[in-house]
């Protein structure tokens, strides 16, 4: 904090500028960035900023979800689809923390309050009770076929104004296609030839 001084030997301290603003209107606590001199780099439009949300909140829906299921599955192959749902979760944790610090560094905020996230999440609520693995299996294949189409509706303007948000969202797409692959192939059968 900086000091000045209106006679020698006397030092008092000057206001500092605030690090964050509070626009008009917000609640008391809620606060926009204010970018200081080391920040200089890219800034993210308010498009790209919603687009990367969508997926954050998706993300966040997804891991609640998956935890939800992994408390509740019963039935036949139940330790390893409640092990495979951890893996999931944890999946679904990771690239929420990756897309929320994406968006703090270029300059966005990143809304996961529960509320946000129940009101604009794109997947479906996931039943509440105990559920049977092979429906459990069905509803978890639809919620990360859900995540990835989100991701793939917001990727080419995401790419189109950033590249690199749009290789991080590649190897979410990537890993969750993945693990729907793995999941939902708990409940196929071979074709018959």
């Amino acid at each position: 904090m900086a000091t000045t001084s209106k006679t020698p030997g006397t030092a008092t301290k000057a206001a500092a500028a605030p690090r964050t603003t509070r626009a008009k209107g917000a609640a008391p606590g809620e606060h926009e960035t204010r970018r200081e001199n080391a920040e200089n780099g890219f800034v993210a439009s308010t498009s790209l900023a919603a687009d990367l949300q969508r997926v954050q909140v998706d993300l966040i829906e997804l891991s609640l979800q998956g935890k939800q299921a992994h408390w509740n599955i019963v039935g036949r192959n139940f330790r390893d689809l409640h092990l495979q749902l951890d893996e999931i979760v944890e999946a679904a944790r990771e690239f929420s923390d990756a897309v929320g610090e994406r968006l703090r560094a270029l300059h966005a905020t990143t809304d996961g309050r529960s509320r946000t996230v129940a009101e604009t999440t794109a997947l479906a609520q996931f039943p509440n009770g105990e559920i049977d693995t092979s429906d459990a299996v069905d509803l978890i294949t639809d919620r990360l076929e859900t995540v990835v189409r989100t991701m793939r509706s917001v990727h080419d303007e995401v790419d189109a104004e950033d590249p690199t948000s749009a290789d991080l969202l590649h190897q979410i797409i990537d890993r969750l296609e993945q693990l729907a692959w793995m999941v939902s192939a708990e409940n196929r059968r071979p074709a018959v030839k």
